[in-house]
This record gives structure tokens, C-alpha cells and sequence, in this order.
């Protein structure tokens, strides 16, 4: 029988109606079938190949097996490989919509005009077909076993390279020529949105991951003023001592380096890398050892946190002195204080492990004290940075903050609520406030109504 000739209505009717219709339709529809699957391997392909981790990566490069050098191989050229995986599904899809049409308009004349519920019928069937078994199933197992689907199309996914690589080399071009043309709009996302985002893709995450993370986005909007330590806790020699009253002074102190002053901090001489002296530590008083200062490196109060860490790249240097307008002293800021901002306090052999400026009292009681800087209350109370922002002004410490909500020097015993912080001065003196005892919860707000 001719297949270009309608099939009776008869035969469709007849007791041999569902052979004689496997017989006309059943290659279509075997090659229907072996397209979809081909469709899903190769979204699958896709899915697995760019859900790799960098470890999965790095174990490919560094594997024996040829799946793993292959997988290596195809990833060297990203936009390439997912450009041929492209045009080799879509080719895949359209070849589907094709046949699928061409049985569908020969189906139809078998019907003699009763067709009107066959094209829609058949278009809903073939989209989710292609949709669900296609694109969803593959991609969504694909995720979930990237490197084992990864090893198993490969061979496809090498096959569909090599095949199309004419026409993604084209369709790459033309891309990144697209690229360099159109000038692209960036996303001006705030702090607080950023952290939003964080919440969000951080739910699986660790407390100690969500808190790199948030130190990340409000790493930028940190200035040197906030991450400095104070000029009273900066540890310095004068420039008159001798060298074994420098020598026990270093041992004391505990630094590797250390700023030298002239009279008073605010005539800094230079900085002092202990290292320097280690070739001299048998010299006498009369040693001159000012001679081994290096240059020092001032900035001003409100740099940022992030241009500061490149300078500290640039110039290979470890400290900066914080000066004010007048360029009086106001602090230090070392390398480590701007790494502490991303990934919390570092102890090193010969820091102590009990905290030092605080101690909590319970989950939500943390005794703090006054000259602790407001980032670093904020971090171990586990609020965000810009908590107080408002009521701080110009204060860089917990003892500031106080000054600026009371308005005056408190009292030992007197307390103030802010937000839901409960502040109790537990000592101060008639200079500054020594210990603060800082309590946050539903209690606080409970005090307030």
C-alpha cells in the first residue's frame, strides 16, 4: 500500500485496524521515541556539565579515566560546548514537531474532516512531552548527579561538538560580538537586599558560611574608621629608648610589628618589623636602632575597607595609621583586622583563646567592654553592621554609642533600650565607660510597651 495514499476508514475500522496501523505508523513513532530520548540525554548533558563544581573539575583534570579527560577537555571551551548542545537539542526538538505534524496531517484525512480536536490534542501532547521528559526529568536528575551523568554523555556531548562545531563557532562569535557592543546595565542592589539574597540561597549553609557571606556584602561599605583599632589600644615604642628597653618592650608586647612614635602618637616616626632586628638582637645601647624604621603608611578615617586592601596589595605592606583632618592619630588598621571583617576573629599560637573585650552571660546577654568597636558588637551579637548607624554619629565604640543615646556620661547602673538592645552600664568612671552589659530578645520590646 502506498503511504502517500489516505488509509481508508474501513481499514482503520476493521478487526486488523491496530496492526495495519503499526504497520503504517509504528517506524514514525519508534523514531519519535528514540529522538526524545536523544533530546533528554542531551539536556541532561547540559545540566551536568555546567552544574560541575570546581572540585569536580580538578578531579577531571587530575583523573586516568577517559571519561573524566573528555569531560576535562569539552569544559575547555564552555561556550562552545554549550552552544553546540544547544543547536543539538533544538535540531533534536524540531525533528520531534515535524514528524509528529507530517502524522498528524495523515492521520487527519483518514477521519474525512472530523480533525477539529486533532491538532490541538496533538500539540498539547507533544509540548509536554518534550517539555516534561525532554528538559524537566533530565535537567532536574542531571543536577542532582552531575558528575556521574557528565561521565555518561560524554561521548554525546563530544559527538554533538564535533558534529555542530561549525555553526556554534559561528553562533559564539556572533555573541561575543554582541557582547562587546551593547553596553551593559549593572544591578545597583543595596546592603540590605544583598543580605536578603543571602538568606535566601543560604539555607542549606552553616551559621559560620552565612556569616562569610555577610561579611562579604558589607565588606565594601566599611570604612577604615570602623575596623581600626583605637588609638588608645595601639600598642607603640618612643624613638628615644634604648635597645634593650626596646628589646623587653617588644618581648612584652607580643608584635611582629610596631609603630615609633616621636613625643606623642600623633608624630609617627615609621614602623618597626621585629624581623629586622633578629641579626642585631646581640647589640648593645648604643646600637642605632632607628635606622631599621620602615616608611608608614597613613590614610585617612573614611577609606574604604576594600580600596585599603588593595593598596595593602600594592605597596606589600601589613599596617596603615588612621589620621584625622588634622592628621593627628586616630587608630591602626592591620591586615588582619580587614580579613577578621570577612571571616571573624583569627587566633593565632599566641593569642589567648578566652575572648578578649567581652563575655556572655547567656543567648542573649553579652557583657561587652566600652572601648569595643560597634562592628565588632555587632558581629558577636550577630546583628548586622549598619544596626546602629543612626544613633551612632561620629562614635567608632560601644562606649561611644552610650555617650550618643544618653546624651551625657552615664552612671554605673543606669540603662537605655534602643531598638530591642537593653544597655546596662555596669562600670564606668568619670572619664569613659569601662563595662557595658548588652541584652537583646523579645524581652527588651516586652520592657518597652
Amino acid at each position: 500500500m502506498d503511504l502517500s495514499d489516505p488509509l481508508p476508514r474501513q481499514v482503520l475500522l476493521a478487526t486488523d485496524g491496530w496492526s495495519t496501523y503499526f504497520d503504517l505508523y509504528g517506524p514514525y513513532t519508534a523514531l519519535i521515541l528514540l529522538l526524545l530520548t536523544l533530546a533528554g540525554l542531551v539536556s541532561a548533558s547540559e545540566a551536568a556539565f555546567f552544574s560541575l563544581s570546581p572540585d569536580d573539575r580538578a578531579l577531571c583534570r587530575d583523573s586516568n579515566l577517559a571519561d573524566d579527560q573528555r569531560i576535562a577537555t569539552l569544559l575547555e571551551r564552555p561556550k562552545r560546548l554549550l552552544a553546540s548542545l544547544v543547536i543539538f537539542n533544538n535540531l533534536l526538538n524540531i525533528a520531534i514537531v515535524v514528524i509528529v505534524t507530517y502524522l498528524t496531517w495523515k492521520f487527519s484525512q483518514n477521519l474525512q474532516g472530523r480533525t477539529s480536536w486533532i491538532l490541538p490534542l496533538v500539540t498539547l501532547v507533544t509540548t509536554v512531552a518534550i517539555v516534561l521528559f525532554g528538559e524537566i526529568v533530565p535537567k532536574v536528575y542531571a543536577s542532582q548527579n552531575n558528575l556521574i551523568v557528565a561521565r555518561k554523555t560524554a561521548f554525546l556531548a563530544k559527538m554533538g561538538l564535533t558534529v555542530f562545531r561549525p555553526l556554534a563557532m559561528i553562533l559564539v562569535n556572533l555573541s561575543n560580538q554582541v557582547d562587546r557592543r551593547i553596553q551593559r546595565k549593572g544591578y545597583k542592589l543595596s546592603v540590605e537586599e544583598l543580605s536578603q539574597a543571602v538568606e535566601l540561597t543560604g539555607m542549606n549553609a552553616t551559621v559560620e558560611e552565612k556569616e562569610i557571606l555577610k561579611g562579604i556584602v558589607n565588606f565594601s561599605n566599611l570604612t577604615a574608621r570602623q575596623v581600626m583599632r583605637a588609638r588608645l589600644d595601639i600598642s607603640a615604642v618612643e624613638d628615644d629608648l634604648t635597645f634593650s628597653e626596646l628589646m623587653a618592650l617588644i618581648n612584652a608586647s607580643g608584635y611582629s610589628r610596631v609603630p615609633v612614635f616621636h613625643e606623642s602618637l600623633d608624630q609617627i616616626e615609621g614602623i618597626l618589623y621585629i624581623k629586622d632586628l633578629l641579626t642585631h638582637i646581640h647589640q648593645d645601647d648604643s646600637f642605632d636602632w632607628q635606622s631599621l624604621l620602615r616608611p608608614a603608611f597613613f590614610i585617612p578615617e573614611n577609606k574604604k575597607v576594600d580600596d585599603l586592601l588593595q593598596d595593602f596589595q600594592k605597596r606589600r605592606v601589613h599596617m596603615a595609621i588612621v589620621v584625622d583632618e588634622y592628621g593627628g592619630t586616630r587608630g591602626l588598621v592591620t591586615l588582619e583586622d580587614i580579613i577578621e571583617e570577612i571571616f571573624g576573629d583569627i587566633n593565632d599560637e599566641f593569642d589567648d583563646e578566652t575572648p578578649v573585650g567581652y563575655r556572655r552571660e547567656d543567648d542573649w546577654t553579652v557583657v561587652f567592654e566600652g572601648k569595643m568597636p560597634i562592628t565588632d558588637v555587632c558581629r558577636i551579637l550577630n546583628v548586622d553592621a549598619t544596626t546602629f548607624e543612626t544613633v551612632q554619629g561620629d562614635s567608632e565604640s560601644l562606649g561611644g554609642l552610650l555617650l550618643e543615646l544618653f546624651n551625657r556620661l552615664p552612671k554605673p547602673g543606669e540603662e537605655t533600650i534602643y531598638a530591642d538592645f537593653l544597655f546596662h552600664v555596669v562600670s564606668a568612671d568619670d572619664k569613659r565607660i569601662n563595662e557595658v552589659r548588652v541584652r537583646k530578645g523579645n524581652e527588651v520590646l516586652q520592657s518597652q510597651s
